[in-house]
């Protein structure tokens, strides 16, 4: 039967595949598809894995046996029968084998989206002993995992695997509860054509990193890991933020015909690439690329970027349990980000970690708050850790030496945060000096994100020779607005009033002062603010790759000078929304 799940639209593009439910927990399990003569390979790995963790119950079973019987013995024992019974179970065995026999599944993906179907089924059982039985299900799956992880096997985050010639051809698309910006990362190189999450906003880091991929994506679907099953067929409308499961033949034309449609326009804005983004009146716009990786930089130049204007340098230190990454580690990152750029300026964001971005998914260290976005993050756990980051400022000067590069620190708000940042960028560069290795010079700037500090911007001026407006948090802090959570997702307005007069500000005394001023945060790859940004004067613009055509195509369009008066009457306005579209 044909229903339809609404969420958010947050990446655009129609995908249409069939449906792989996976719990955040099991995200980090690799995805790939494996050759027809691996088939047999990897049904022995799940049969090996299965007698090991079989071979591990029955030795608890022996000890307890010889430790003699006491009052808790004969609870454990039924536990441990329950634990065998079910690694023998002929739906769970058989199942694994059809994934991996009829879809090409690699076993730890069979495995875990076979436990996906069989917990839906014990979900939906009245009785409650047997609804509970699913929790011992998922532990003995989890102990097959583990087994499986000692194998040498392709990991999650691996290059993409193409599905083998002999395998059938039918795309996937992912449903999950949440995904984790280091889940994010991993399904850059998976197999998936879109993704559906429950919860998240339209500018939740999971999905920015949608945009920057170019990936039909929705977010805050509510209940859609629970509404959509298994291998259901599924059309992800990015455009409009609907999700239609088991659609009927005239839906998936109609939708065909859609998807068609977007390529198509990707391919007739792929023609503006070397187009220099200049207004009908003269004025010359810079367009720069927010990336998250080093090898995002290939993206950059492919879609005519004149420069990194965000190197999220975060994403090196997710998902690491812990170990963040050393000086050397930072260094090759950096520098293969600068030598991917080919002479263009690079800009490095220090460490922006917390609120939607933490660390580790799921880590708990005893120090969670009940409002991370308010806590310790950005450039207040960089203050408070000067070791690790007195590693990355010394990383970040030695890839300098490569080519431009630029200095980004998030989140500042106080005089006192700004003298013992470039205090210690001054120690940092003391430090490379006196053990004689190789540096570059810095341009440094700031990022405004706080109200703080878009109300004291001639002390920001000051010290640095550049800002950068992050709209994302600059929204979410001046309107109170947890970006991530759908329930407040409608009082998101990037044109409220009060966000308009801090930003319009923000660009004129910089330009003023003759500094650089660049939008890095959403709203500068979003087109329906490219003529808005354009009249209050906006010249530098930051987004993903993906954005940058249909962005510029909007720039060629414009006089900027006519749109002047435009804006300044948005900016007056008590509902600047209603004449957005009278420009």
């Amino acid at each position: 039967m044909t229903f339809s799940v609404h969420g958010l639209a947050v990446s655009r593009g129609i995908a249409i595949g069939r449906a792989v439910v996976v719990a955040s927990s099991r995200m980090d399990v690799a995805h790939y598809f494996v050759q027809a003569d691996e088939v047999q390979s990897e049904i022995e790995r799940l049969r090996r894995a299965r007698n090991a963790v079989a071979e591990d119950i029955h030795k608890v079973q022996q000890n307890l046996h010889e430790l003699g019987s006491t009052d808790a013995h004969p609870e454990l024992t039924a536990l441990l029968d329950v634990h065998l019974m079910l690694l023998q179970d002929e739906q769970l065995t058989s199942g694994v084998k059809h994934w991996i026999v009829d879809r090409h599944y690699n076993a730890e993906w069979a495995l875990t989206t076979q436990l996906e179907v069989i917990a839906r089924q014990f979900d939906e059982m009245e009785d409650p002993y047997l609804r509970e039985r699913k929790a011992d299900l998922e532990q003995v799956v989890e102990r097959m995992l583990r087994v499986m992880r000692g194998v040498e096997s392709p990991v999650a985050g691996e290059a993409r695997q193409p599905a083998p010639d002999n395998a059938p051809e039918i795309p996937l698309v992912l449903i999950a509860h949440d995904l984790s910006p280091a889940d994010m990362l991993q399904f850059k190189q998976s197999v998936f054509a879109g993704f559906v999450t429950d919860v998240g906003g339209k500018t939740s880091h999971t999905a920015i990193v949608a945009r920057s991929m170019d990936i039909p994506a929705v977010v805050g679907a509510r209940s859609a890991s629970h509404l959509i099953k298994q291998d259901d067929w599924v059309v992800i409308d990015g455009d409009t933020g609907v999700v239609v499961v088991d659609p009927s033949p005239i839906l998936l034309a109609e939708y065909g015909f859609k998807q068609r449609q977007g390529e198509v326009e990707r391919e007739r804005l792929s023609r503006l690439r070397n187009t220099p983004a200049v207004t009908l009146d003269g004025q010359r716009i810079e367009l720069l690329a927010n990336i998250e990786q080093p090898e995002d930089a290939a993206a950059a130049l492919k879609a005519g970027a004149v420069g990194v204007g965000l190197f999220r340098s975060e994403f090196l230190f997710m998902g690491r349990e812990g170990k963040l990454p050393d000086e050397e580690e930072q260094y090759q990152a950096y520098r293969r980000a600068v030598e991917g750029m080919q002479g263009l300026p690079v800009t490095i964001r220090t460490v922006d970690v917390g609120a939607d971005k933490p660390l580790d998914r799921g880590a708990s260290r005893g120090d969670d708050h009940l409002n991370p976005a308010l806590g310790l993050r950005a450039i207040r756990w960089s203050l408070a850790e000067p070791s690790m980051f007195l590693a990355q400022l010394r990383a970040i000067l030695r890839a300098a030496a490569h080519g431009p590069v630029h200095l980004l620190i998030p989140m500042l708000a106080h005089a006192s945060e700004i003298r013992q940042t470039l205090a210690l960028v001054r120690r940092a560069s003391e430090q490379l000096e006196a053990s004689g290795t190789r540096q570059g010079l810095l341009k440094l700037g700031a990022m405004i994100e706080v109200p703080a500090a878009a109300l004291t911007i001639p002390l920001f001026l000051r010290h640095f020779d550049f800002l950068s407006i992050g709209t994302n948090d600059l929204i979410q802090y001046t309107l109170a607005i947890d970006r991530a959570d759908e329930s407040v997702a409608h009082l998101y307005d990037p044109v409220h009033p009060a966000v308009l007069q801090l930003l319009a500000s923000t660009i004129a005394q910089c330009r003023e002062q003759g500094k650089g001023v660049s939008v890095c945060g959403e709203m500068a790859g979003d087109v329906s603010m490219t003529r808005l940004l354009l009249g209050l004067g906006l010249r530098s613009f930051s987004m993903h790759p993906s954005q940058i055509l249909a962005v510029k195509q909007q720039i060629l369009r414009c006089d900027a000078g006519r749109l002047q008066t435009w804006a300044q009457s948005v900016l007056a306005a008590e509902d600047p929304a209603a004449l957005m579209t009278d420009g």
